[in-house]
């Protein structure tokens, strides 16, 4: 899908795929290295029940206790792309609104779905960060990214917070919170946000883009509403199976620790790119950075045959072709990333 140029549709995965998949993935925002042995054997044990159809309260409950919440204010999705789907197709809204650069599958959910979508386009001078005066009053839903793929910028939650208006949901995609160190500025488990909806996915920080597990966060209204536009049996048992194990005490606990290794590892990265005069999107507080590099896509092709896949920027509405987005990676994977980069101005 293009609009205004932009492919939505164009994901990371693209650059990884058929002749790309012996290249070092920097495309790709899930986490190295994972799903850990742990969490692989707790998918392996649900298999023995796949005869019966899933069943999902248990990973419903343990989901709300996550965020101490009841049940009835959580969805579980097919991965967070499900929800986008469900709210353009459950919703009856007049006037969508979605803040860019961000993820492009929310307004690519409802162009499909039938409705015209007005975007807000937050300014490279202001750091990409969020001016809510900048979106109109009568946006009667608003979809804003935090941390924002593909900016990594981190909102304060409470500017996010500030669009609530009566009328109005707000969609806050927090997809990649959870690799933020102590989830700063997560809105997730807030009731006192009116219209407040809350994305979140498993894949990210766990590795389980290929299972597809998510879940929205929301008044039992809303859910009600998402609900009935579900089909029957929407995840299966083992992602339900992998939803309980990532929200245990000892799962929560190891998210945090790859948190903080992802910090460190990111502030390395951008120390590397900024030896080598590349401007960076800072501060940076997502698992991947937003660089501008004049004549991107030659050096994203270059990169390519010196082994290496790095994301396109310009299919996201409010940049073009000068912008990349990198991954974080370990230290030695960065260092070997930063030899080709120097190599392939």
């Amino acid at each position: 899908m293009r609009t205004d140029g932009h492919d939505l549709r164009h994901h990371g995965d693209a650059e990884v795929r058929d002749d790309g998949a012996a290249l070092v993935d920097l495309a790709v925002n899930v986490r190295a290295d994972t799903p850990p042995a742990w969490l692989r054997e707790r998918i392996t044990d649900s298999l023995s029940s796949l005869a019966a159809y899933p069943d999902g309260r248990a990973a419903r409950a343990a989901v709300a206790a996550r965020h101490g919440l009841p049940a009835e204010r959580v969805l579980l999705t097919a991965g967070a792309a499900e929800a986008f789907v469900l709210l353009a197709r459950a919703l009856k809204v007049r006037r969508p609104v979605v803040v860019h650069p961000q993820f492009t599958e929310p307004e690519a959910a409802l162009r499909d779905a039938g409705h015209s979508v007005d975007r807000v386009l937050l300014r490279e001078g202001d750091g990409f960060r969020l001016d809510p005066a900048l979106v109109p009053e009568d946006a009667d839903l608003v979809v804003v990214g935090n941390p924002t793929n593909p900016t990594s910028v981190l909102h304060p939650a409470a500017s996010i917070a500030s669009l609530a208006r009566p009328g109005r949901t707000l969609v806050v995609d927090e997809a990649f919170m959870d690799a933020v160190p102590g989830e700063r500025e997560a809105l997730a488990g807030r009731t006192d946000v009116p219209g407040l909806v809350v994305l979140r996915s498993l894949t990210k920080t766990w590795g389980l883009a290929g299972l597809r597990i998510g879940y929205v966060l929301a008044s039992p209204e809303v859910i009600a509403e998402l609900e009935r536009a579900q089909p029957l049996w929407p995840v299966s048992t083992p992602a339900l199976a992998a939803a309980r194990a990532c929200v245990e005490p000892a799962a929560l606990a190891e998210a945090a620790r790859a948190a903080d290794a992802i910090a460190a590892d990111r502030a390395h990265l951008v120390a590397g790119l900024r030896r080598l005069g590349v401007r960076v999107v800072t501060p940076a507080e997502g698992p991947f950075v937003l660089i501008r590099l004049p004549g991107a896509a030659a050096v994203r092709r270059r990169l390519r045959a010196l082994g290496y896949a790095v994301r396109r920027g310009d299919t996201f509405p409010g940049l073009g072709e000068d912008w990349l987005r990198l991954a974080v990676r370990d230290r030695a994977t960065t260092d070997g990333f930063l030899q080709a980069l120097a190599s392939a101005p």
